[in-house]
């Protein structure tokens, strides 16, 4: 269970694939069709037509992001329970070299997800599973003090390297590896404390550190005649099966409830007590130590069509496939989705002078969402995204690129055992980065 969810940090992209590394994704979205050195990612073999010799790029984001959730429990309410998604500082570094027909080029980044989410109040998948253990024993939420913590973190680093060779005057082709680095952990609590007799009446303690690798195989085809660029990429599965490092996992009824309850009802407790072990067993079991816990990340297909209606002018319209069906999650929970993740992109940039460029840009992103796929611990929602910004060109070797964009979501709701929940997103991300000719 991923308590950190899916990109979490507000990056663009799939279920567990982000899309936005360089700053001209952010201020024009659709970047398919570039030759720039942001092709590094969107289109290696574009570099095929890109500058002669080195470039550098590097660039900095910062997202924020709140990732709600609304439960209305059925003769209870609603109350809701926020949750802060944060980064710090998100890097990504480029360069290429290119000479003649040939080209390398290489980024490092963080290709998934990225960030950490807190909610300070828990969230009711384990809160409730605490609420209801003690009214089966008896005891209502009036008599004891719910005292709940979640938080997570999610990262998914990578390094990229591209071999792109020109095989016609209008035709390129690229191969490319990223080794991918997963790093994540969940931290948190739920304890029923403070009752009159028993004090501390139960817990769900949980301190847990992933970590583990995989590595994805790219290939991308461009075909760029006079004004037009057709492009296609497409990046493999990438098998990522991260091994649980269990610092503290600890669940249970407090010691004095379990003794008042052993007293009253000698014959009846054992039993009740199984069965309590069983459910928090079927809850805890993804946290053991040493169990793994699958997050592949999908295998991509990227199409991509450029124009440049004048010098000055150029339109981008692109399309993403994220087979997530097929990229393997924890309980097989890809097999909730309705299909992969479908994104439109389209993207427009123009030079005003030799100096300035603005862009903008927007990209729809559809999940395929369904009740069994959504879960507290993590949950995805449809969304709209909006970049804007500009590029400066200092001098003839030096560009600075800034860039914000906004991602627009539809709140998701569905049913539970105990009524109803709504999941809901907000996502901001502003950025500048600096590319460097040689």
């Amino acid at each position: 269970m991923a308590l950190a969810g899916s990109a979490i940090a507000a990056q663009a992209g799939g279920l567990m694939t982000n899309t936005n590394y360089h700053i001209a994704f952010d201020r024009m979205m659709a970047r398919g069709a570039t030759f720039e050195i942001d092709a590094a990612y969107s289109n290696p073999a574009g570099l095929a037509w890109g500058h002669e010799g080195w470039q550098l790029s590097l660039n900095f984001q910062k997202p924020w992001q709140f990732r709600d959730i609304n439960a209305n429990i059925t003769g209870v309410g609603e109350h809701k329970y926020e949750g802060k998604a944060s980064a710090p500082i998100v890097p990504a570094l480029f360069a290429s070299y290119k000479q003649d027909r040939w080209a390398v080029s290489a980024m490092i980044g963080i290709v998934g997800s990225g960030g950490f989410v807190e909610y300070k109040e828990g969230v009711p998948m384990f809160n409730v599973l605490l609420q209801s253990m003690l009214t089966a024993n008896g005891l209502t939420p009036d008599q004891y003090k719910l005292d709940s913590e979640m938080k997570g973190k999610q990262y998914i680093y990578g390094g990229q390297i591209n071999f792109t060779y020109k095989i016609l005057d209008c035709l390129s082709a690229a191969v490319g590896i990223r080794a991918n680095y997963y790093d994540g952990y969940y931290r948190g609590h739920v304890k029923a404390i403070e009752h009159p007799m028993f004090g501390d009446v139960a817990k769900l303690l949980l301190d847990v550190d992933q970590k583990g690798w995989g590595v994805t195989p790219l290939i991308s085809l461009a075909y760029h005649q006079g004004p037009l660029t057709v492009t296609a990429r497409y990046e493999f599965r990438t098998k990522l099966n991260p091994k649980n490092e269990t610092n503290i996992l600890d669940a249970g009824l407090g010691a004095k409830l379990v003794e008042y309850m052993t007293m009253t009802d000698p014959q009846g407790t054992p039993a009740k007590l199984a069965a309590l072990q069983q459910q928090l067993g079927a809850y805890t079991a993804p946290y053991q130590d040493g169990a793994h816990t699958r997050y592949d990340m999908p295998a991509l297909l990227s199409i991509a069509a450029g124009y440049e209606f004048t010098p000055k002018l150029r339109a981008t319209l692109e399309y993403h496939f994220y087979d997530d069906r097929h990229a393997k999650m924890a309980n097989n929970r890809q097999e909730e989705l309705k299909h992969g993740t479908n994104e439109f992109l389209a993207g427009v940039e123009y030079d005003i002078n030799d100096k300035f460029t603005v862009s903008c840009g927007t990209q729809r992103t559809d999940y395929g969402l369904s009740d069994g796929y959504q879960q507290d611990t993590s949950f995805a929602c449809d969304s709209w995204s909006i970049g804007m910004g500009g590029a400066w060109n200092i001098n003839d070797k030096v560009r600075l690129n800034a860039g914000y964009f906004i991602s627009l979501y539809s709140d998701y709701t569905k049913p539970t055992a105990y009524g109803s929940e709504t999941f809901s997103r907000t996502n901001n991300v502003i950025g500048v980065g600096i590319d460097y000719k040689f």
